[in-house]
């Protein structure tokens, strides 16, 4: 999967945070809520996103199996991750945001020991 993000990354233009990469590589994919995306589900929930959020750049990267919230970078926002509700009306998508992916990665965590 690495190679297939380094690849999406020229497309995109955007370059995938170190420390997400570092976990795909670790191959920590799920975290009883959350579950990292695999590389199909990622570019063909990014193609979905375009089209809800058109003036938005999300790039897609973990969801939820309990909701339609989904953790993404955005292009132009460097490391930032925003949670999104998908399906949400535009302008309302937007549920919380975090500085980097290893923040959001210990909110992840805390999640599944049940200590948030």
């Amino acid at each position: 999967m690495l190679e297939k993000l380094k690849e999406y990354e020229n497309l995109l233009g955007y370059k995938y945070p170190d420390a997400y990469l570092k976990v795909v590589e670790l191959k920590l994919l799920d975290f009883d809520n959350w579950f990292l995306m695999s590389f199909e589900q990622l570019v063909d929930r990014r193609e979905e996103l375009i089209k809800r959020y058109p003036n938005r750049n999300l790039v897609p990267f973990a969801g939820r199996y309990d909701s339609d919230d989904i953790a993404c970078f955005e292009i132009d926002f460097g490391e930032k991750v925003f949670i999104v509700h998908d399906y949400a009306t535009e302008g309302f998508e937007r549920r919380q945001e975090f500085d980097d992916f290893w923040s959001w990665f210990i909110s992840a965590i805390k999640e599944l020991i049940g200590i948030e």
